[in-house]
Formats: C-alpha cells, structure tokens, sequence
C-alpha cells in the first residue's frame, strides 16, 4: 500500500506547480523601448506611467481628445452604486464618478504609493467624502470579494505586469453580475496619435479578459480614440 504525501510537502508542490504555471504564461523577450520585455498571448506589456504623468492626465484636452462625458454616460451609473476605478492614478475619473454615485463609494486603486499620495491631497483639497484610496499590489486589486458593482480600467490594463492575475483579482471583487469597462486606445486605428505600445486592439482585449474569466457583452464604440469594452461576472 502507497504511503501518501504529507500535507506540508502537498502544499508545496502545489506552490511550484502554480509558480510554473506563471512562468510559462510569459514570455521574456526584446521588442518596442517603450515596453517592458515581457509579453503575454502575443502582447508586449508597456511600460507604467508614473506619477511624473499627473500632468498628462489632467491635461485640458482631456475631455475634447477622450469625451470623457460621453464614456460616464456609457457606465451608466446610479446612485449607492459601489465603483472602482482601477489604476486611479491622479482621480480624474474617481473625481467624476464619486458625483455619479451619491452615498455609493470609489475605490481609487492604484500601486504607486506617490500617486495614492496624490489621491489623498486632492480628495482634502477637494472635500470629496466617498473616494477610497487603496494601494493595490502588481498581482491584486486588494478590494474586497464579490463587493463591486463596476469596475472601470482607463488605459491601464495594457501596463499591468501580471495580467491574468490582475484579471482573476478584479474578477474576484466583482459582484456576480458586475460589469467592468474596458477603455484602451484603438491599435486598429492609424490615426491614433498614442504610441502603439499604448494601444490594444479589441480581439487582443477580448482573448486576455475570456482567458481569466469574463464574459464579453459588447463594444460602445462612441469615443473619438477609444475601445470601450463591457465585461461581464457570471
């Protein structure tokens, strides 16, 4: 009669299959100077913006290049809603979609702590009650389980190190039902002006986001530059 493992070394050897796994999901090669040299399903990984970028993202032509007026209304919030805006950088979306909410709540999830920092002087200055800053992790959103009602990623996805972990977390938060909006720069449009690195094409969006999990409803393709791709939770 075999003897079985002991639990400790089962663990283990369930930690190097997981960290297998993870390794042979990527893969580390050269390509565009302005990404990482790390691709995932064919895609290069860019490069973070960091806090040096707040004045970029707080440009005033924001709003002209982006119709940021047009993608609020794409979510379609209602008040007591519970959002998140993942990779909040400087809030500019947080700020807007905390006065969507009404007494709902806004995680401001970001992993760079100068800009969670930045979040926490504007949220003052401003006297915004329903913003929370979290300062997430390159693997986790470190929000609650089954606690958000949206989820809204604004160029951003293409930056994270560890997608498919990233997905499985954000998927993990999510309410059953939940929705979470994907907006990236369009890589099927020329015209674009965003280095191409920067941009994700829908097909790509669509195969990273199924693999973790979601179900893709439909692409608002009402923004001048713009995806913005409607996930859903079972």
């Amino acid at each position: 009669m075999k003897k079985s493992l002991p639990i400790s070394l089962l663990f283990i050897a369930v930690l190097f299959m997981s960290g297998a796994m993870a390794q042979d999901r990527y893969t580390t090669k050269p390509g565009d100077p302005n990404g990482i040299k790390k691709w995932y399903m064919g895609r290069q990984i860019a490069q973070v913006m960091s806090h040096y970028g707040i004045d970029w993202l707080e440009r005033q032509e924001r709003e002209m290049e982006e119709n940021t007026s047009q993608l609020l209304k794409n979510l379609a919030l209602k008040p007591g809603m519970i959002v998140a805006d993942i990779g909040a950088g400087s809030g500019y979306h947080s700020t807007l979609l905390s006065k969507m909410v009404g007494a709902g709540k806004v995680y401001a999830v970001d992993v760079e702590p100068e800009m969670i920092a930045y979040l926490n002087d504007r949220i003052k200055l401003e006297g915004t009650k329903n913003i929370i800053p979290v300062l997430g992790r390159e693997q986790n959103v470190m929000l609650p389980d089954n606690s958000i009602d949206l989820m809204l990623l604004v160029d951003v996805y293409h930056e994270f190190s560890y997608p498919y972990e990233m997905a499985l977390s954000m998927l993990n938060a999510m309410k059953p039902g939940g929705k979470l909006v994907l907006v990236e720069f369009r890589s099927e449009d020329p015209m674009v002006p965003i280095k191409t690195i920067h941009k994700m094409s829908e097909v790509q969006a669509v195969k990273e986001l199924k693999a973790a999990g979601f179900i893709f409803e439909k692409n608002i393709s009402n923004l001048p530059w713009q995806h913005c791709l409607v996930f859903s939770k079972k």
